[in-house]
Order: structure tokens, then C-alpha cells, then sequence
């Protein structure tokens, strides 16, 4: 039992040593201003697309800490598939896209040692809503992205979202 117990602190040890090094604030503002700078504001404006992108705020008020940072390991997991698209707009700078790119796969990489190993355990016992909901919430933007063919104005929109969506992740790691 001595040994068991000993394993489990040192795994406990192991994880708070690496949920220290996130820094949620340094880390999703420094990728909001990379959102901004690697894409230049369109030439004409963009009012004609209509965005229809429901975020439930529900998602930012889970009292359960490890659902919380499922709910935001999943956001930014999505939001690394749409910016590792093939399809950005070709006038974007493509180093700081992919320094955005780094970023989120360095966060996502340390919000999964912070995670407890059963983290699909923490899926099935918390509101199935919530995994829904990112995933629709992703899945509206994915549409939205290919209804105007991947458009300037249409990746204009996604980026506005991108950077609520950081917003959120770093109140869900809060």
C-alpha cells in the first residue's frame, strides 16, 4: 500500500508541476495578438456575411474544474484543425501563423498533463451537452467557412470568433 500511495503523489506532484507552467493570460493574449497581426483587414468590408455562431455561455459557468478543462483542451484542439487548414487566405503571414499554431499545440500539449489520465472517464460523467456543444459550436464555423468557399470576409469572421474563443479557454482554465 506504502508503494501504491507513493506512486499516486508522485503522479499527483507530477501534474500541479505542470499546470504551473499555465499561464492562460500570457498564453491566449499573445495568440490574440498573432490572430491580429497574421491577417490583414480586407480591402472591402464584410457585412454581407451574415454570422449565425451560438457560443453557450453555459459552457463557461462548470462547477466540475476537470470538465472545465476538457470543455477548453476541446476548443482549442478545434481551433488548431480550422487555422491548420489548407484553405487560409494566401495573404496571411504564414510565420505567424504557424507561431499561432505552436502556441496552441504547446497549450493544448500542457493542458493534458493537467488533465487526470481519465479524462474520457470525466466526458461521461459530465453533462453531455457540453461536448455537444463545442463540438456544434466548431461545426457552425466549419459551415459558416465552407458556405462562403473559404472567402477573405468569411475567415475575417472566424478570426473575430478565434479570439472570443480564447477568451473563453482562458476563463474555463481560471
Amino acid at each position: 500500500h506504502g508503494a501504491r500511495t507513493l506512486l499516486l503523489l508522485l503522479t499527483a506532484l507530477a501534474t500541479a508541476l505542470a499546470c504551473q507552467h499555465l499561464r492562460p493570460r500570457d498564453a491566449i493574449w499573445d495568440s490574440i495578438q498573432l490572430l491580429r497581426d497574421m491577417a490583414p483587414t480586407p480591402a472591402q468590408p464584410c457585412h454581407h456575411h451574415q454570422v449565425t455562431f451560438r457560443f453557450l455561455d453555459t459552457l463557461l459557468t462548470n462547477s466540475h474544474p476537470q470538465q472545465a478543462g476538457v470543455t477548453a483542451l476541446r476548443m482549442l484542439q478545434h481551433l488548431f484543425a480550422i487555422f491548420s487548414s489548407s484553405s487560409i487566405p494566401q495573404q496571411w503571414d504564414t510565420q505567424l501563423r504557424h507561431q499561432l499554431l505552436n502556441n496552441l499545440h504547446h497549450y493544448i500539449h500542457h493542458l493534458e498533463q493537467c488533465l487526470p489520465a481519465n479524462e474520457l472517464l470525466f466526458q461521461r460523467q459530465g453533462p453531455r451537452n457540453l461536448l455537444l456543444a463545442t463540438n456544434t459550436y466548431f461545426a457552425d464555423i466549419q459551415g459558416f467557412l465552407r458556405t462562403h468557399n473559404h472567402s477573405t470576409c468569411a475567415w475575417d469572421r472566424v478570426l473575430l470568433q478565434a479570439g472570443a474563443c480564447l477568451r473563453r479557454v482562458a476563463t474555463l482554465i481560471k
